[in-house]
């Protein structure tokens, strides 16, 4: 098991351009422990997985080696191996209520979280925010990079998985559509608190959710262990905030080839300063 976590440890690691004397700072230990992992001569104390796991962007069995990379990327990394963008490259239209709630008068830092093929991401990024993306696809991450340079724009992508990854540094605006059910009900309430507590003063947030609905059939293309959300419950974990705005929609959609509905709550809630 050793030489798996090392393995692990070692890659992930340049994936996030991190030295071992960084890493080492960011879990509490010497650099010496970071290189006899890396090179098998021993493995990281209990007490250490959850540091190093939040600092390397990965679940604590996926650095471990207990579940393999193809499940921890869901089926979207096969979607996204086709010529075309899944997804499209227009923008949201949330990203345009972002625009003008929160318009980019100097570069206001934000992360796009499970940012699929990179479309809204780099929206952001040509209307002058600083942006960083990830996503737990590494398909959909290298189609971002390249309509990122297409578009002559810098995002700092990387890949995570959603469930699992918490910030380290402050932002001024969180955007995330589509995906939070893939938070689990257990990690939801610990998962918005850590973004929030990294949210600066009157820093907002953007998202939406998919919320199930007894008059709707199940979306062909929606993977059947997806966690379940019901209506309002999105704004239960911004009791304390402002909310700017809130909605909820029965669209149709033609994603996966069949006509179908979906019904999504969309919130912009705004932290107090």
């Amino acid at each position: 098991m050793s030489n798996i976590v090392g393995e692990n440890i070692y890659t992930l690691r340049k994936n996030r351009g991190l030295t071992q004397e960084k890493l080492a700072e960011l879990v509490n230990v010497s650099f010496q422990a970071v290189s006899k992992w890396e090179n098998g001569n021993s493995v990281p104390d209990v007490s250490v997985l959850p540091l190093l796991a939040n600092a390397l962007h990965c679940s604590i069995d996926f650095l471990l080696g207990y579940v393999s990379k193809q499940r921890l990327i869901t089926d979207y990394e096969e979607r996204y191996k086709t010529d075309g963008y899944y997804w499209g490259t227009r923008p949201s239209y949330m990203c345009y209520e972002v625009l003008k709630l929160r318009p980019p008068v100097k570069p206001l830092r934000l992360p796009d979280i499970a940012c699929g093929e990179g479309k809204d991401a780099v929206f952001f990024a040509r209307n002058g925010y600083s942006v960083t993306a990830f996503d737990a696809a590494q398909t959909g991450l290298e189609k971002a990079e390249r309509l990122a340079a297409q578009t002559g724009v810098g995002v700092n992508f990387f890949q995570a998985d959603m469930p699992d990854f918490r910030p380290d540094c402050e932002f001024d605006i969180l955007f995330c559509s589509g995906a939070l059910h893939y938070v689990p009900p257990k990690l939801r309430r610990e998962w918005f608190e850590s973004y929030q507590k990294h949210t600066a003063a009157d820093g907002l947030h953007a998202l939406n959710v998919f919320v199930q609905k007894p008059f709707l059939a199940y979306p062909p293309d929606m993977e059947k262990d997806r966690y379940k959300w019901i209506s309002g419950e999105l704004l239960t974990y911004y009791a304390d905030w402002r909310i700017v705005d809130c909605d909820e929609t029965v669209f149709d959609c033609l994603s996966g080839g069949s006509p179908h509905k979906h019904c999504m709550d969309t919130v912009y809630a705004a932290k107090k300063g």
